[in-house]
């Protein structure tokens, strides 16, 4: 565990995404390792390892240097090896194994009317026939550690990288988004002054002689039930708040998507006191724009 610790160096965090994959690989001994991390969005963080049987002994270590760095995300790591071709080498027979393989041909045979004939290479095909050597635990634990670490530091690279673009688009939907309130507030006033003509002149026709006072009150109140005031104001404050939680120097993917609710609700209760075609198309912009947004943050950490 050790030398897992000894390697990792503390970042700076900033915005991540959930999608990556890097790849690396080393040479220990007489082994060629290769490690290869990927990972997809994820509501927490799941780890996955793939790993040989050999290199079981340094799973939990591997899960403890990647829960350290990653917050969110499927993640998948996998470690694969390869023995270096040597014109030294030779093999290593395990003779308590050939032994048992050759007394178990034997009963075989007994019960056959014929015995079978096999050459040496079957039985050195057979599972547990060659034995590997023992690896030096300590200089593989180290070499391991140093693979896997400079895997992550790849991978996490590649996450920050795909982050600040997402980061740029969200920011430009933000600031288009906020181009459409403005918008909205400066029309508003207008779509008022449109339908307290409509409903004075419709009266007028209707009435011969009209109560303007009680016209007035009723107008009074049907401006109070359209008005967009607040929620333009929540818009801005929700927009506001998305481009400050961009730059926070931690993981913001649920805070940002909890925001995006808020802004939904507001844009659908723009869309809901619409009585204008300006305005309404206005509410369906808001909402393709955040939508658009909420599909990016998924990949967010």
């Amino acid at each position: 565990m050790d030398a897992f610790c000894s390697t990792l160096s503390p970042g700076s965090i900033m915005i991540k995404s959930m999608t990556a994959y890097a790849g690396s690989e080393t040479s220990i001994g007489d082994l060629t390792l290769n490690c290869e991390l990927r990972s997809v969005n994820h509501r927490y963080c799941d780890i996955t390892l793939k790993l040989p049987e050999h290199f079981r002994f340094l799973e939990a270590d591997i899960r403890a240097m990647l829960s350290a760095k990653i917050n969110r995300g499927k993640i998948e790591c996998g470690l694969s090896y390869k023995k270096q071709t040597k014109n030294t080498a030779h093999f290593t027979i395990n003779s308590d194994a050939v032994s048992a393989l050759l007394a178990a041909t034997n009963q075989i045979e007994e019960q056959m009317q014929a015995s079978l004939s096999f050459s040496a290479l079957d039985v050195l095909a057979f599972p547990g026939i060659q034995q590997e050597a023992e690896s030096d635990k300590t200089h593989l634990n180290e070499g391991v550690a140093h693979l896997v670490k400079q895997t992550l530091n790849q991978f996490l690279e590649v996450r920050e990288r795909e982050g600040a673009q997402l980061k740029v688009l969200i920011e430009e939907r933000c600031h288009k988004m906020q181009t459409f309130v403005t918008q909205a507030g400066q029309r508003m006033p207008q779509v008022l002054q449109i339908i307290r003509t409509k409903i004075t002149e419709r009266v007028t026709e209707l009435v011969a002689q009209p109560d303007f006072d009680r016209l007035e009150q009723e107008l009074v109140y049907l401006t109070q039930k359209l008005d967009i005031t607040e929620e333009l104001d929540r818009l801005t404050t929700h927009i506001t708040e998305v481009l400050r939680v961009l730059n926070a120097k931690e993981p913001i993917g649920r805070r940002l998507d909890f925001l995006m609710q808020e802004l939904n609700r507001e844009a659908n209760t723009l869309g809901s006191k619409s009585t204008d075609t300006e305005m309404t198309q206005i509410s369906i912009e808001l909402k393709v724009l955040i939508e658009q947004m909420r599909e990016q943050i998924q990949n967010i950490e």
